[in-house]
């Protein structure tokens, strides 16, 4: 397996893995904002709920980053945020 193979493929992965935390963040906010849990399950719903949140965090830093390095490999420090209203 070549070098980009292997990227894509571990990009295509992480890409999978926030889809699926976001998915699973968002129907267990569902369930916690429905208010009949028990503290004991609030408690652990709350918990995991913050992995979640912490692993998607991380994963959209990473491809921030990511976009910085496309946009300016030789300084992606100095790379502007990305503007969806700039054409």
């Amino acid at each position: 397996m070549t070098q980009s193979a292997a990227r894509s493929d571990k990009d295509d992965n992480q890409v999978a893995q926030f889809e699926s935390s976001l998915d699973e963040l968002e129907k267990l906010v569902a369930r916690m904002e429905q208010g009949d849990m028990s503290l004991d399950d609030s408690l652990q719903s709350y918990e995991r709920g913050i992995a979640l949140y912490r692993h998607c965090q991380t994963a959209l830093e990473q491809a921030q980053l990511r976009v910085k390095l496309l946009y300016d490999p030789a300084s992606p420090d100095n790379a502007e945020d990305f503007d969806p209203q700039t054409p």
